[in-house]
């Protein structure tokens, strides 16, 4: 394994995910740097973090972020840049540029496949998964009629855009219209979105009722070497963002990630949303291929950050690295809200969960991000109101990537 300390570039600073890499690369002996393009961020402020520094908004002002990141691996002498949000996509689109070093990204054409929420179901289809009936919607037309039928044969459906992150857009089954019309929860006469077109197509699929299940793995040319599957009890709102992170010891989940990585010889991190009924039958939702909330399940005596530095050693051995100190974590603001709505059992399992789980953003020996929290959530509602958008949508505004070019 790796003796000698390593200089590593992490994108996306904003995200509790890019605070936990920086404190296990800190952890492991390496020199952690920073770029992001947002003015205040977790990493920032971070003892774990040797500099950051700002850059252009990716989405905004791609080719500027690529060069100053380029500029950047030459200057600190980086060994391996590793991007955590959608910051990705334009990573992968400007490889040819960053030669200095290893980058952690495939091509943005696989990137794209798996990010579409329509593509990646026809990705799984074609290698013979089993998945939720899946159609893509482009149009107006298209909606009205997709709506309607689900209406008249009374199936329940999830509408949601093909290019969408924290389920922020995502229309569930109706559940006040259960006791009424328990075969059809979303009425049929539900207006199309706005901006719905063949370049902002939305999504309709078959709703299944389960337990919701999320992995986070790191691949290397189609072998996992490392792995972590949660439970993801409480959200922010009926289907939002997991804000509690509860490790899971399920087989099934590892087998079948094993099984897609063998499938498309993928290699970096990725992360897998799935539906399990009462049946056991793993039903996959969305896949986002990058840094995801599974990161928080492992310790640094663990040695994730040898499957991001050293995967061909893993795979040679046959290891693939898994949390063992069944370490339950959780997103403290958000999950404080939750309790307002604590859901299947109760304010004393909300209760229970709360104080049994570790806040992912503060630790002891480095407060700051905790604080930090506050400046991110003052300047997000600032950048929603400007643009007139959500405060959750401000969190990524500039980072977010919908297939552009």
């Amino acid at each position: 394994m790796i003796t000698e300390a390593r200089h590593i570039l992490i994108t996306g600073g904003r995200a509790p995910v890019a605070l936990e890499l920086a404190r296990l690369f800190k952890a492991a002996g390496h020199r952690v740097y920073v770029a992001e393009s947002a003015e205040y961020h977790l990493c920032r402020v971070s003892s774990a973090v040797e500099a950051s520094f700002r850059v252009p908004a990716p989405r905004h002002h791609p080719q500027a972020y690529v060069q100053r990141l380029a500029a950047l691996t030459e200057e600190l002498g980086i060994h391996c840049l590793i991007p955590t949000c959608e910051e990705i996509f334009y990573i992968s689109a400007g490889l040819e540029h960053l030669t200095g070093c290893r980058v952690l990204t495939p091509d943005r054409s696989i990137l794209a496949g798996l990010h579409h929420k329509g593509e990646f179901m026809i990705l799984l289809r074609s290698l013979g998964f089993k998945i939720p009936d899946t159609m893509l919607i482009s149009s107006a037309e298209e909606w009205r009629r997709a709506v309607m039928q689900a209406a008249q044969e009374g199936e329940q459906r999830v509408y949601k855009p093909a290019y969408s992150r924290f389920a922020s857009k995502v229309i569930l089954p109706d559940k006040r219209s259960a006791s009424t019309n328990p075969h059809n929860r979303v009425p049929g006469e539900i207006e199309p979105p706005a901006g719905l077109s063949a370049e902002a197509p939305w999504v309709s699929q078959e709703y299944i009722q389960g337990r919701a299940i999320c992995t986070y793995s790191i691949l290397h040319e189609g072998t996992v070497v490392a792995h972590a599957a949660y439970d993801s009890r409480y959200r922010t709102g009926r289907s939002g963002a997991s804000v509690y992170f509860e490790p899971l010891e399920h087989p099934a989940a590892l087998e079948w990630v094993q099984r897609f990585a063998a499938a498309t010889g993928f290699s970096g991190q990725i992360g897998f949303d799935f539906i399990e009924p009462e049946n056991g039958t793993l039903y996959p939702i969305e896949c986002n291929p990058r840094a995801t909330s599974g990161i928080h399940l492992f310790s640094p005596e663990e040695g994730l950050t040898e499957a991001l530095l050293n995967p061909g050693l893993l795979v040679q051995s046959g290891t693939v690295i898994v949390p063992r100190s069944a370490r339950t974590a959780m997103l403290t603001l958000p999950m404080l809200g939750c309790g307002l709505k604590p859901g299947p059992g109760g304010f004393g399992s909300w209760r229970q969960a709360l104080l049994g789980a570790a806040d992912v953003v503060y630790r002891k020996e480095d407060r700051r991000p905790a604080r930090e929290q506050f400046r991110i959530v003052y300047a997000a509602w600032k950048t929603a109101r400007r643009h007139r958008i959500s405060i959750t949508e401000a969190l990524t505004e500039d980072i977010e990537w919908n297939g552009e070019a």
